[in-house]
């Protein structure tokens, strides 16, 4: 990152809380001897005022109707190290990029690195993030340093994405009349419906061998609950169908206990991870 003449893509998120990772400089490598290939810059904006007090005897007085507690921004700027030649190459590739695949694309390459803190940290609440849960975006470039320090050249800030809007598959499901239902216990959640969140979140981060094992027991799961629903419309056809991947599911659970998994292994957890959610969306899409 020495020479003036080249340029830095970086892509640039603030969240509404602590990302886990404490401040600094974080150097990500894909493979073991291979050169940098990101590096990523946490810091942390509008810190609450933190007291150190030794004892606390016994719970303080709380006063009616409190102001809210002020929150921290963390902001993660994920510069790439794959230089640009100069000022021209950089402002093409911004304009013609197609910045909303290159943000998500950050995000999973972020969430790799949430997901190392969480192991490094053995802390089951640490959690990844979505782009949106983003307060602000940015996609833009600069020079090396500069831009791990804040300061870039030209950057744009995508329009804030609504929640659920990147996730399509999910409109059918009707989340506050199922919410209610749940809580009024006229609706029941089901195992495999977490198990398959988890799953997803695994698929969405690219961890294959996780996603691989956790959907091998979400998909029995699955099996399992589903079959006293199968009179519900499309909810039997689509347990039909499953049961027929049940073969290959063992096989690809077996195969990421191993190791990483090849192309094909990864197609085969992609389409039977959305037949399983599909399958799930049959039994709430005519509502509870």
């Amino acid at each position: 990152m020495a020479s003036e003449s080249r340029r830095f893509r970086f892509v640039q998120f603030e969240f509404p809380w602590a990302l886990g990772p404490q401040p600094g400089r974080y150097t990500i490598r894909e493979q073991l001897g291979e050169p940098p290939s990101h590096v990523l810059v946490v810091d942390v904006l509008g810190a609450p005022e933190r007291r150190l007090l030794r004892r606390r005897p016994r719970a303080a007085a709380a006063a009616p109707e409190p102001p809210p507690e002020p929150v921290l921004t963390s902001r993660a700027t994920l510069v790439d190290t794959a230089p640009l030649d100069g000022y021209e190459a950089a402002a093409a590739w911004l304009s013609g990029a197609d910045l909303g695949a290159v943000a998500e694309a950050a995000v999973v390459r972020l969430n790799r690195v949430l997901h190392a803190h969480r192991i490094a940290a053995a802390d089951p609440y640490a959690r990844g993030v979505a782009r949106a849960q983003a307060l602000v975006v940015r996609v833009g470039f600069g020079h090396g340093e500069r831009v791990a320090e804040g300061r870039w050249e030209r950057a744009r800030e995508l329009p804030r994405a609504a929640p659920g809007s990147l996730r399509p598959r999910t409109a059918a499901l009707r989340p506050q009349e199922r919410l209610a239902a749940l809580l009024a216990a006229r609706d029941a959640a089901l195992a495999c419906e977490e198990l398959a969140l988890r799953t997803r979140a695994d698929a969405d981060a690219e961890r294959w061998r996780e996603a691989a094992l956790g959907l091998r027991i979400a998909f029995e799961a699955a099996l399992a609950e589903l079959e006293p629903w199968r009179e519900i419309t499309g909810v039997a056809q689509r347990l039909s169908a499953l049961r027929e991947y049940r073969t290959q599911v063992d096989a690809v659970a077996g195969a990421a206990l191993q190791g990483g998994l090849q192309d094909d292994q990864i197609a085969l957890v992609r389409t039977v991870l959305g037949r399983l959610e599909a399958a799930l969306r049959a039994r709430t899409a005519g509502g509870v």
